[in-house]
């Protein structure tokens, strides 16, 4: 039986053990607003020519597609994120991908909660947005057990209303965890969760409250992986405390998302996950059908085919660890990976 263990966790608080959540921790299946609904741009339109008109496809003849056919006309597109760095990085590679196509892309970042932005995206304001597999699916179809990516993916597109697409999801993932300390892999020879198993007894597990009654908590890592742990610690989704509550041995396992920088700042080993316990959340854009036209798709799949975990997570460490704009950090990966 799972037990709670409040009172190392207050002796971390007393102690001021307390760290500042980063952006990279937040759960993309939350749809709670934090931050509200406000509305910030910050990426502009591509600049003007010297005569004045602004750069756009529109202003020429279309373009032509492969066939020999000419490509539909697009206006302005409108890439949105929501309220965490991880969201507003990604959305502002994506208009830097577009914006070098000559496409008119700027963004709207930090618009609050799932119910809020697909709601944006469905009545036209938002064009593209950058999601979770996984949060699309649990939003559209939440009674589909997928948990494997091209399960989760496929499920997801054939949810969605037929005014929205989901175009192909990266590498790229930001997903629940089961993490140790580089020490605890060595000594135990861990590369996967089943690997925990002849030793899990002697261990305490730290996650959020409500991971110790989800499908993918406790009880899916015995039903999938033999793995029982001696007790259950009460900790955050993702953030400071299961990251103190790991490198102080209070727990000597955790969940902590993929790309949270914590994992590189700490040498942390995220442990394999073969038999798919938690559901994919790969990154993919999330687009009108209206503005899913050939250079659009083509593009966005190009750039979600070379975004990695690791990137992002050193994206991300870079922005935390400087205070770089996330706009400069997109243009730097997206002059790197040839696509401005």
């Amino acid at each position: 039986m799972f037990t709670k263990r409040m009172a190392p966790l207050a002796a971390l608080i007393a102690g001021g053990m307390i760290l500042a959540a980063c952006g990279s921790s937040s759960d993309p299946l939350d749809t709670a607003d934090d931050a509200g609904t406000s509305v910030e741009q910050t990426t502009d339109a591509p600049a003007d020519d010297a005569d004045g008109a602004a750069d756009s496809p529109t202003d020429d003849a279309p373009d032509e597609t492969d066939d020999g056919a000419a490509e539909a006309p697009v206006g302005p597109i409108v890439i949105g994120s929501a309220n965490f760095i991880e969201s507003e990085l990604i959305a502002e590679i994506y208009a830097a991908a577009l914006q070098a196509q000559g496409l008119d892309a700027s963004t709207h970042l930090d618009i609050g909660s799932r119910e809020v932005y697909l709601q944006a995206i469905e009545d036209g304001s938002i064009s593209i947005f950058p999601e979770y597999i996984g949060g699309v699916l649990a939003y559209y179809d939440p009674d589909s057990d997928a948990t494997a990516a091209d399960d989760v993916f496929n499920d997801a597109r054939a949810a969605l209303p037929d005014s929205l697409q989901l175009l192909q999801y990266s590498p790229a993932s930001n997903q629940d965890s089961v993490t140790v300390t580089r020490e605890t892999a060595e000594k135990y020879d861990l590369k996967t969760i089943g690997d925990l198993a002849p030793y899990s007894k002697e261990m305490s597990y730290g996650a959020s409250p409500e991971m110790q009654t989800r499908a993918d908590g406790p009880e899916g890592m015995k039903r999938l992986y033999d793995v029982e742990f001696k007790e259950f610690v009460v900790l955050d989704p993702g953030g400071p405390l299961s990251v103190k509550g790991l490198t102080s041995g209070l727990v000597q396992v955790a969940d902590i998302f993929t790309t949270d920088p914590a994992i590189v700042d700490n040498d942390f080993v995220v442990l394999e996950d073969p038999l798919n316990l938690f559901q994919a959340q790969n990154i993919a854009p999330l687009v009108r059908a209206d503005v899913a036209v050939p250079s659009v798709v083509e593009t966005l799949d190009k750039v979600s085919a070379a975004l990695t975990t690791e990137s992002l997570t050193e994206m991300q460490k870079t922005i935390n660890d400087t205070k770089a704009d996330p706009a400069d950090i997109a243009q730097q990966w997206a002059q790197e990976n040839g696509f401005a």
